[in-house]
């Protein structure tokens, strides 16, 4: 474990500097941050100014099922008339909760089912699920670095680890990594730049390894009132459906390791 950090350590000469720093981002880091908060802001900011003078108190980001069932109502009418102006607000604030690690996009995800039903949500929560992500990436690429040694520095060493032991199908591990729940998504995101996964395979499996948990919740959206709780998304069937999926993704990687194993065996022998 000591040796995973050293190796992490090595790739930044000042990342022991930053992390015992009480904040973990230089001037330049925040600077990089706040643009890219910006950016965001003032792409909401012209879908706004495009819709016609109305009451939009409504529009905030839900929290709850009641909340999102409010939403809900109030843009139906508006997709029907300014389909154009729904559909990059959404983009936009998907991309930017994916990007920032903000919490609720699930409730985003049941929106895109209740309002474009499950060809187009699924086509629509892939795409904003796989661009946030994207940015995510590159922007802990970075400025990423010092934020992740700071809040999992174990967690880390531990993906940085498993990364270098299954290189040569790295595909198959990160997609098991999406399908499963063995590390959150978000640290997923953040982390992957900073061990040195190539961008397409990331790119790769996460557009793949989206895909079954968003058609879950699309489908849900679609009969959003009969939803009492986000914990009923996923039932025992679902669950069991996406494991499978991921034990079988992975299985490729575990054999390449034994048949190393193995090799590595017989020439200590000889």
């Amino acid at each position: 474990m000591e040796g995973g950090r050293n190796q992490l350590n090595s790739g930044n000469g000042t990342g022991d500097n930053v992390v015992r720093s009480g904040f973990p981002l230089s001037f330049w880091e925040a600077a990089v941050g706040a643009l890219v908060i910006l950016g965001f802001a003032v792409g909401l900011l012209l879908v706004y100014l495009t819709l016609p003078a109305s009451d939009y108190s409504f529009l905030k980001l839900p929290r709850n099922l009641e909340e999102l069932q409010i939403l809900r109502d109030h843009l139906e009418t508006y997709t029907s008339d300014y389909t154009a102006q729904v559909l990059v607000g959404y983009c936009v604030v998907y991309v930017f909760m994916q990007t920032f690690m903000i919490p609720g996009t699930v409730f985003m995800s049941l929106l895109a089912g209740a309002l474009f039903g499950v060809l187009g949500g699924v086509a629509l929560v892939v795409f904003t699920a796989t661009a946030g992500a994207s940015s995510c990436f590159f922007l802990s690429k970075i400025v990423g670095r010092p934020l992740v040694f700071t809040l999992w520095p174990d967690k880390l060493v531990f993906f940085q680890e498993q990364v270098a032991r299954r290189r040569e199908r790295l595909l198959n591990y990160m997609l098991f990594l999406r399908l499963t729940p063995t590390l959150p998504n978000t640290f997923i995101n953040v982390a992957s730049p900073i061990v040195d996964v190539p961008y397409h395979i990331f790119l790769l499996a996460t557009v793949i390894g989206l895909i079954p948990a968003a058609y879950i919740t699309v489908k849900a959206g679609i009969a959003l009132a009969e939803l009492q709780s986000v914990t009923d998304l996923y039932d025992f069937n679902s669950i069991a459906a996406m494991f499978l999926i991921g034990v079988v993704s992975i299985t490729p990687t575990l054999m390449g390791s034994n048949e190393q194993k193995k090799k590595k065996a017989s020439a200590a022998i000889e």
